[in-house]
């Protein structure tokens, strides 16, 4: 992969590698910044467990386009955790994590990944492998193909669409 290559797959948010999973409609929508998350109760929900979640660690470390939960070192390894309220979309949660252990290598730190289920009192060891990692440049390509779209994916209809920030734009 070229040098522009390599800057261009990390401009893609670990949201968005996320709602590659989730729903691609609110992948495309997000990306194009229709951001109906701010009205959501339970993504205020999520975000007070967050807030209120390992408070004596180093939190909302921001590198360029990625938001690392909290950052631990463990004994000369770095440790980077996602706290997730549910694990519902483990999935999702499991490909946002590589994705951050992708990008970090990109930038020449190793790292080992944690995704935090606080109130299920869990966690998830996660390490980024050859496999995990030509998994993730194909999902990066799959999200540039879906935001380079001149209109939204049509929502395809899952049990969780209710309770989603967007439900009222794709269902109204």
């Amino acid at each position: 992969m070229d040098l522009i290559n390599s800057f261009k797959e990390l401009k893609i948010r670990g949201t968005q590698i996320n709602y590659y999973f989730i729903c691609k409609t609110k992948l495309y929508l997000f990306s194009k910044n229709i951001q109906m998350e701010k009205e959501s109760d339970i993504v205020e929900l999520g975000n007070i467990l967050h807030r209120s979640s390992y408070k004596n660690e180093k939190r909302d470390v921001i590198i360029n386009s990625i938001a690392i939960d909290f950052i631990k070192n463990n004994e000369g390894i770095l440790e980077i955790h996602e706290v997730k309220k549910s694990d519902r979309m483990k999935t999702a949660d499991r490909y946002q994590l590589l994705y951050y252990l992708y990008y970090l290598k990109k930038l020449g730190i190793d790292a080992v990944g944690i995704l935090n289920y606080p109130s299920k009192h869990k966690v998830e060891k996660i390490t980024l492998t050859e496999k995990g990692e030509k998994e993730i440049i194909k999902i990066i390509e799959d999200i540039e193909n879906i935001i380079n779209h001149n209109e939204p994916i049509k929502p395809e209809r899952k049990s969780y669409c209710k309770k989603c920030a967007y439900y009222e734009f794709c269902y109204s």
